[in-house]
């Protein structure tokens, strides 16, 4: 009689734990993994392996509350992510959020083939799974840095792409621009229109994509202004070509600006603030990172 073949179950990639009382995460994973020193739940908190709620955290003295749910992933090492362009600033099951470095092209286009934000972390991704991927929900320039966001599941990718004005609620960017800004405020209405290597704006609707910045000048000196910028609508190129309209292009822009004038050696543009429902759950989420040092610098005389 042959033997019968026992279906092999798939392993647990997690270990559960759920949290009955306040306390924070540190004293939470003593508790249960009694055994491990104190240097060893360090290490499992930095190679982001410590998830809670589904979303990964290195904060050793984040405030658990009862009802809340704590996973040890048993994938240990794989979650470690080390890249000097790219920096994740939050992760959970269906989300990554990072920060990117001026130069690095969000993904490759048609012209362009080349080692990209998504390609760098859809490595890291995989890491955890081979068939795991990401999915491409919006993209900043190669010589911006700042905040941007990719999905992990095409569910997730087409909620974000379908209601994206409705999801994402505040999106900000810092820039210094050329020259001394007349208005403490404004905003910036055009029509842009998009020839592959370049964007060219019109006051008047002439079949191009409308588009709408508000801007805020933070502070004046040195022949350079400190603006924050509000997108209303998210163009091609928007913020610099809108700059430029203004007669204060951003600094360091060869395309629509001075070529010769780039104190910084990069793009004076940056991304600082991305605030969304999220798309799953419903909760608030707000990221923000300071202005880039060498932006003050720059600016160097207090507001007037």
């Amino acid at each position: 009689m042959s033997k019968q073949r026992i279906p092999a179950r798939a392993q647990a990639q997690y270990t559960d734990y759920l949290v009955k009382e306040p306390m924070e995460l540190m004293a939470f994973l003593a508790a249960r993994m009694p055994q491990a020193s104190r240097t060893k739940l360090k290490a499992l908190l930095s190679k982001r392996v410590v998830y809670v709620d589904n979303v990964i955290t290195t904060q050793y003295n984040f405030p658990l509350q009862p009802g809340m749910k704590v996973q040890i992933s048993r994938e240990k090492g794989n979650k470690e992510f080390h890249n000097r362009l790219l920096k994740i600033v939050y992760e959970d099951a269906y989300l990554l959020v990072v920060e990117k470095a001026p130069g690095l092209l969000s993904v490759n286009t048609e012209r362009q083939k080349e080692r990209t934000a998504y390609t760098i972390l859809t490595e890291y991704v995989r890491r955890s799974g081979k068939r795991n991927r990401l999915y491409i929900v919006h993209r900043l320039d190669r010589d911006t840095s700042g905040l941007m966001m990719f999905a992990k599941d095409e569910k997730t990718q087409n909620t974000l792409r379908d209601n994206w004005h409705r999801i994402v609620y505040d999106r900000r960017y810092v820039a210094v621009v050329c020259g001394e800004m007349e208005k403490n405020e404004g905003m910036v209405r055009s029509w842009l229109t998009d020839r592959v290597l370049y964007v060219y704006s019109s006051p008047t609707d002439d079949g191009g994509k409308e588009a709408v910045t508000h801007y805020r000048t933070i502070r004046r000196g040195g022949g350079y202004s400190l603006v924050e910028l509000i997108l209303e609508t998210g163009r091609k190129n928007q913020i610099r070509v809108h700059m430029q309209d203004l007669g204060h292009p951003v600094v360091g822009d060869g395309r629509y600006g001075l070529e010769e004038v780039n104190p910084l050696g990069r793009l004076a543009l940056h991304a600082f603030k991305l605030c969304f429902y999220h798309p799953v759950t419903g909760e608030p989420m707000r990221f923000e990172t300071p202005y880039p040092a060498e932006f003050k610098k720059l600016v160097a005389v207090e507001a007037r």
